[in-house]
């Protein structure tokens, strides 16, 4: 819903004056029973944020003039089945940042956002990056945060003859160490009618106040979506180089297995996916191939398959099943939009309300 509120007043003094700033406050509500098979023990839980994560947003802009304007942008994490925070108890762990805006220029903004390359996979996901059919069971997320980065500079450029730009860097903040847990990105995308393409890049330091010369993590990913109209085509393909550029999502060795497995230093990952729209609902489907190059051989597939259907514009209902089949001691799992998952399959059966 959207409201004009008055602004926080500026300094200690009570009389200091007031801007007026349109705010907006908006959310999701997710809540879902969710399935999870196969590991070293089978669960059935309610969970929340299934299909994407329950969250309170406030979001808002001034106007400053000459095509200029303030943004900023507050997003709380939050558990729609126990009322805890999300994102490990930060009041605005899903984002916060604030930024100038130009209709010209394009758009900068400073605080803990989404990485380029995170983004350009989710929007070629049929899914969504969310339930068990998401990506991220093997497609590794980028960030030092589930795809988000800490302490980013962001700038958006206009839309000029169908291309866009996308660039990010991410302050390590180590003491005496200016590139320890520095991270940048970019993305270039090109929409033309029907056809959007994406390519991104991810590159993450992980040097520490006392581990150094460490390899870099780097995740570039090229993403292609073409709606036919009767249905949507979907496709990635990603390449991931480096230490802790390819973690699975439960590294906990869910399956038991006498040795753990070992996270791939060295892989490529390819999806293929459709989305169906059918009457006030879609089918959705995706397969996606994880090949691991380095000497362990630990590839695996997921297929998953699932059915939204719309109660009204902001309320949909939701059901997916996804399943991975592991090689060679390879240890991924099913999860969703916010969990890593416990087991190769999982079963979704949830409702979505947005406001």
């Amino acid at each position: 819903m959207k409201k004009t509120m008055l602004a926080l007043m500026l300094g200690a003094s009570a009389g200091a004056a007031v801007a007026q700033s349109n705010v907006t406050v908006y959310g999701i509500v997710d809540v879902a029973l969710v399935r999870e098979s196969g590991g070293t023990a089978s669960s059935t839980k309610l969970t929340s944020g299934v299909e994407a994560g329950s969250r309170l947003g406030f979001k808002g802009s001034e106007d400053l003039g000459g095509g200029m304007s303030a943004i900023f942008l507050l997003e709380n994490g939050f558990q729609a089945d126990t009322g805890a925070m999300g994102q490990g108890g930060l009041l605005f762990g899903r984002q916060a940042y604030v930024g100038l805006q130009s209709r010209n220029a394009g758009t900068l903004t400073l605080g803990r956002q989404y990485t380029p390359q995170y983004l350009a996979v989710a929007a070629a996901d049929p899914f969504g990056s969310g339930t068990a059919g998401d990506t991220k069971n093997l497609m590794a997320a980028t960030g030092n945060s589930a795809s988000r980065m800490d302490n980013a500079v962001k700038y958006a450029s206009p839309v000029f003859n169908g291309f866009s730009a996308e660039v990010a860097y991410g302050v390590g903040e180590v003491a005496g160490d200016g590139t320890a847990q520095r991270q940048f990105g970019g993305a270039l995308a090109y929409t033309a009618g029907p056809l959007v393409l994406r390519v991104a890049h991810h590159n993450r330091n992980n040097d520490t106040a006392v581990l150094k010369n460490t390899s870099n993590a780097k995740n570039t990913v090229l993403t292609a979506l073409y709606d036919f109209g009767v249905l949507k085509a979907h496709a990635a393909y990603g390449v991931d180089k480096g230490l802790n550029s390819a973690l699975p999502r439960n590294l906990g060795n869910p399956f038991g297995y006498a040795v753990a497995p070992t996270p791939t230093t060295d892989s490529n990952v390819l999806l293929l996916g459709v989305s169906v729209p059918k009457g006030a609902g879609t089918w959705l489907a995706s397969w996606i191939r994880k090949d691991d190059k380095t000497g362990f051989n630990q590839d695996a597939r997921q297929l998953a398959a699932g059915y939204r259907h719309y109660l009204s514009k902001r309320t949909d209902v939701y059901a997916v099943y996804a399943a991975i089949r592991n090689r060679n001691g390879a240890g991924y799992t099913v999860g969703s939009a916010i969990e890593g998952g416990s087991g190769d399959r999982a079963f979704n059966l949830g409702l979505r309300h947005a406001f």
